[in-house]
């Protein structure tokens, strides 16, 4: 088989969003994107495409590819989130045990370069849908294990009755306000401060991937504030365009959902979630959907069945150090 590797470029763009639908239609992830979604993912600042992306062609096709995310504000292991696919018509052929050696290497030597000497542990993370049988198998040849679960949900705004829990004492919900933008920062970054494999959200992360992504949606999102006019807890919400179309249905996702410690356990993400399922079901939307880790230290998985969230795939993580 005649094939190449060579990093990706902005006009893969393309190319890889025809890559991801076809993968899609087998897999079943439940996610689809359009080109501009991806090329907001290739100009990603803290993305090297050079060193940290590569794409297998035949024939001048895309037809796999891998990225490693390199960590930042490492707190205890060194984790190297990753992105890979392959068209299905070219597995079970070595592609992906090849793009996962690539990977690992690709981490491993920055692991080496940046935290090893500090005695910091690494790990490599793939992902994927849990009925994905073949990424299990590989993962398991690999030297994976499973390490986090984690459940995507939809709440359908067209058949379920929305809650309307009462606003904290003390606190006072308003819709997200630009003014505001920099403290619901500070605000992320203290709520999960305590979650798995967290780190901090600098300045060019949240203009990147939270209120600065062409998905958010001020409208749909809130705040709530301390008597200080503090940031207590947050809701960020996000809007799919390219996904809602190939489900035929309009989607809210809520994409950020955060207390801070000092105010969990009163209520505060429920009076949120309920201001967000009112809210987007009177601006017409059908469904509202989220992503919930399985062990989130907080409790939320317990918290989105109560207010009417059912679970609709299941993801896997799977880790192998990087020794």
């Amino acid at each position: 088989m005649n094939v190449t590797l060579t990093p990706l470029r902005a006009a893969d763009a393309r190319d890889l969003m025809e890559l991801r639908r076809e993968v899609e239609r087998v897999d079943s992830t439940g996610t689809h994107e359009d080109e501009a979604d991806i090329l907001h993912e290739l100009a990603d600042p803290k993305l090297d495409l050079a060193r940290n992306t590569t794409g297998v062609r035949q024939d001048g096709r895309l037809m796999a590819y891998a990225m490693v995310y390199e960590p930042e504000n490492v707190r205890d292991i060194a984790r190297f989130g990753t992105s890979a696919a392959v068209h299905p018509s070219l597995r079970r052929r070595g592609i992906g045990e090849r793009l996962t050696g690539w990977m690992r290497t690709r981490a491993r030597d920055i692991w080496a370069e940046r935290h090893q000497g500090d005695g910091v542990p690494g790990e490599l993370l793939i992902d994927g849908v849990a009925t994905n049988k073949g990424l299990a198998a590989l993962a398991e040849r690999a030297g994976f294990k499973p390490c986090r679960y984690w459940f995507s949900m939809g709440h359908d705004l067209r058949t379920r009755d929305l809650p309307t829990p009462a606003t904290p004492d003390g606190l006072r919900l308003v819709p997200f306000d630009r003014a505001l933008d920099e403290a619901t920062r500070d605000a992320h970054n203290d709520a999960f401060r305590d979650h798995w494999s967290f780190t901090e959200a600098d300045r060019t992360d949240w203009d990147t991937w939270f209120t600065g992504d062409r998905s958010f949606r001020a409208g749909l999102s809130a705040l709530l504030l301390d008597a200080d006019d503090r940031v207590a807890a947050y809701l960020l919400a996000d809007e799919y365009v390219a996904d809602g179309a190939a489900k035929g249905l309009r989607a809210c996702a809520i994409g950020h959902l955060g207390t801070r410690p000092a105010h969990r356990g009163r209520g505060a993400a429920r009076t949120l979630l309920a201001y967000t399922l009112t809210e987007a079901g009177r601006r017409g939307y059908d469904k509202v959907e989220l992503v919930v880790d399985a062990d989130n230290p907080t409790g939320a998985l317990g918290l989105y069945q109560r207010m009417g969230f059912a679970t609709e795939r299941e993801f896997i993580t799977y880790a192998r150090p990087l020794d």
